[in-house]
């Protein structure tokens, strides 16, 4: 599968695995695929009922735009919509401006986001891929920002919402109609996302979406030229549901190993979760296993649901995800095996001891003095008859 565009990637969004990739990590300029990353920082940061109020800067900005006007007051979910659907260079200063103060502390917030979730080949200086030398990614690291925006439900549904109609402060009476340019959600069968973007350095850009029998693929492409911009990404795609398949590999609650635990009775070892995995469809793939405990001996007490070990699944030697195995069920602690239980019970015998010998000791000195007590008796009656 060969591409036009300069760098690209397809991975699948669920488990991040890369199907096929082209120059993944070389330093691209995203252009308006930044645009996902802005609407993701604003989406956590901020409210979709929150009223955002249209500063100067936001007029001033270049390309493409609704046009915005200062003082003009939307709700950040309506200007999301615009960034969203019609790329809206304004709409992303203003939302950039009501999360941070500015411009320059929003993209400080969204390099630190990048860098949490592992992005590394990138640094963003606007919130709308406007040109500027310092402002670029990676395939790699774009492909990553996107499977994570794509775990937002919000996000999802701007993303993949064809038209929009949101309100129209100059004129009350009128709505502003939006409309989505990522022809993907027309035209290609389970597209569900999610940005364009061009400007002359960076060439046709396309982030896009699609679901098919419940596997997410999501493919990057950088730098292409003209309409090859959209036979790059859906011949990507088609790559990826033609060749790939998700495999279930562990069910949970699966029985793993009948464990015994000392001090207590034996666990039942389960996996916590399912874990699937795509693998190639001609079957030439195989995931490898590894159990690892983490005690050489477990002791009770044991909880439900504890984690006593994990499972390692690798494929071709690089490990690609892990199941805890947890305790099916409570281990209580034999009462015989604390030391405290054979300290009470000797002090127990050693008390009843006490008391049966005592008991018994009385007892006997009853015994005697009626014995003793009957002999002064016939005593005294030999001597009176």
């Amino acid at each position: 599968m060969e591409i036009v565009g300069e760098a690209g990637i397809l991975i699948q969004a669920d488990t991040g695995r890369i199907l096929l990739a082209k120059n993944e990590h070389k330093k691209m300029y995203p252009a308006s695929t930044t645009k996902i990353w802005t609407a993701i920082n604003a989406l956590e940061r901020g409210n979709l009922t929150d009223i955002v109020t249209v500063g100067k800067n936001a007029t001033l900005v270049d390309g493409s735009k609704v046009y915005l006007n200062e003082g003009e007051q939307y709700t950040l979910e309506e200007l999301l919509y615009a960034l969203m659907l019609e790329s809206a260079n304004d709409a992303a200063v203003a939302i950039a401006e009501h999360i941070a103060g500015s411009v320059e502390e929003f993209a400080k917030l969204s390099n630190q986001k990048a860098a949490e979730i592992g992005c590394q080949e990138t640094h963003f200086t606007n919130p709308n891929g406007l040109p500027d030398p310092e402002h670029y990614t990676s395939a790699y690291d774009m492909a990553l920002m996107a499977r994570y925006a794509m775990q937002n439900e919000d996000f999802r549904k701007i993303v993949s919402t064809k038209s929009k109609i949101i309100s129209y402060p100059v004129k009350e009476d009128e709505n502003r109609p939006l409309h989505n340019g990522n022809r993907l959600l027309r035209e290609y069968p389970g597209a569900d996302g999610i940005k364009t973007g061009y400007t002359v350095a960076a060439g046709q850009c396309l982030v896009g979406s699609a679901t098919r029998d419940g596997q997410r693929l999501i493919a990057v492409v950088f730098k292409s030229q003209g309409k090859n911009i959209w036979t790059d990404v859906t011949g990507l795609l088609d790559y990826g549901f033609a060749n790939f398949q998700m495999e279930s590999v562990m069910s949970k609650d699966k029985p793993i190993a009948e464990l015994p635990v000392k001090f207590g009775d034996s666990v039942q070892a389960i996996a916590e979760n399912d874990f699937s995995y795509p693998l190639l469809k001609d079957g030439s793939e195989q995931i490898e296993t590894v159990v690892k405990w983490n005690n050489p001996e477990l002791k009770a007490p044991l909880e439900k649901g504890e984690p006593i070990g994990k499972l390692i699944f690798t494929l071709k030697g690089e490990e690609i995800g892990s199941v805890n195995i947890v305790a099916q069920n409570d281990v209580e602690r034999r009462l015989v095996t604390f030391w405290w239980f054979w300290l009470a019970l000797f002090g127990v015998l050693f008390l009843a001891l006490f008391i049966i010998g005592r008991t018994v000791r009385r007892i006997r000195r009853k015994k005697a003095r009626r014995a003793a007590l009957r002999r002064k008796y016939m005593y005294y009656n030999s001597y009176n008859p």
